[in-house]
């Protein structure tokens, strides 16, 4: 059998708007001591529904919809026809493999990442042809890679109906994991995940999707209705409202982070209009770090005024071994970012450690493949007057 990824066609609605906004209900923080440090992990689309959630020790009803495919079970033949047999069931560290040992070992503040499945063993599938899941007795599958923050501002949370959607919030809420980017109605949707560090301070995560990564319009959360933080484009308005909103949670000494899932699965394009917002989200805004998502592989990066904008993170986790089409971009290959702030919450350094996806596990990435992406995203990141280089112990280095 052979499949082939495709994009849903784009659509505007827009989300922030003043009834959408409230005053923040958060205890008191501890300010950060003068000096500290944090560092953040952070990853681009972890996708631990259908083949990945079939081998799983509690898997979901492995029937889908989809134009090819009509059952989960598809994905994992498709990836042992291609590299060898997977094991069932697995237990919930398998699938994060090397990278599991290497983040252990770096012992980062925070781990977020965006998470592009429903949790869910109910619900309805959208009829919009490709609907991801994962049954919410495999939640150990997050917690065992020590997720602190899910986004979920995506086009695959509500695969599964408004039901699937509660199901994952209240799923992520009994495991102890943070999210942000959707709610039971708009004002749960935008407002922010907020992670205290001890001794070092609060950081705030926005998330929010645009219409450029397939989002329906009907999946933007409102007054009382359940959905994800839908902006319409990465216009000046929208960033004068999400500025607006920041200034209602936002405490002296906080590091904040948008998170927003936009363009297209494929290609390195970055458009000045989406450029132009990345900066107003740092310089008008007040972000201190863009984390960008959608494309299923790393995109270029750029520092601006010493904050990091990552364009695209790339595909962390997924089911896609054996699909052919865009082998050409390498979406096996899978980046951890990790980014380091001063006190001042100025980007110190940024680090990339690639892994490889076989066998549904991330292994280290050999020497070939680190070069190649070496390659690519140096090229894509020059642009932005920003360079990638090879760094020791497998890892690449983003440079100024």
């Amino acid at each position: 059998m052979t499949l082939c990824r495709r994009d849903f066609p784009a659509a505007a609605v827009g989300i922030l708007s003043g009834d959408a906004m409230s005053e923040p209900q958060t205890p008191p923080a501890h300010p950060p001591e003068e000096g500290t440090i944090l560092t953040l992990c952070l990853t681009g689309d972890v996708m631990t529904g259908r083949g990945i959630d079939q081998i799983l020790p509690r898997p979901a009803d492995p029937r889908i919809f989809e134009p090819y495919a009509r059952s989960a079970l598809d994905y994992l033949r498709l990836a042992e026809r291609k590299h060898g047999p997977i094991p069932r069931p697995a237990d919930f560290a398998y699938v994060w493999g090397a990278a599991r040992e290497r983040l252990a070992r770096e012992a980062p503040d925070l781990r977020i990442v965006n998470l592009e499945t429903a949790i869910t063993a109910d619900g309805r599938p959208e009829p919009k042809g490709i609907n991801y899941r994962m049954h919410p007795a495999n939640i150990g599958v997050l917690t065992a890679f020590s997720i602190d923050c899910c986004t979920l501002a995506n086009n695959h949370l509500l695969d599964w109906g408004e039901e699937g959607l509660i199901d994952t919030l209240e799923t992520l809420d009994r495991a102890g994991i943070r999210h942000a980017g959707a709610g039971r109605d708009a004002e749960e949707a935008t407002a922010p995940a907020i992670l205290e560090v001890p001794g070092r301070g609060r950081v705030l995560v926005f998330a929010f999707a645009l219409p450029s990564s397939g989002v329906p319009p009907g999946w933007a959360a409102g007054p009382g209705r359940p959905g994800v933080a839908l902006l319409d484009e990465p216009s000046p308005g929208n960033l004068a409202r999400i500025a607006t909103l920041v200034a209602r949670f936002r405490r002296p000494g906080d590091l904040l982070l948008a998170s927003l899932h936009w363009g297209g699965n494929w290609g390195y394009e970055v458009t000045e209009r989406e450029r132009a917002f990345a900066h107003g989200l740092i310089a008008e805004a007040g972000f201190d770090g863009v984390h960008g998502h959608s494309s299923h592989h790393a995109r270029g990066v750029e520092i601006f005024e010493d904050r990091p904008i990552l364009y695209g993170c790339g595909d962390f986790l997924n089911d896609y071994e054996g699909i052919e089409g865009y082998e050409a971009f390498r979406d096996d290959l899978a980046v951890a970012w990790l980014a380091r702030f001063d006190g001042d919450r100025r980007l110190r350094s940024l680090r990339l450690l690639p892994f490889r996806i076989r066998n549904f596990r991330l292994d280290r990435a050999p020497p070939e493949d680190l070069a190649w992406l070496q390659r690519t995203l140096d090229r894509e990141s020059r642009r932005f007057g920003t360079r990638v280089v090879a760094g020791g112990e497998g890892e690449l280095l983003v440079r100024r």
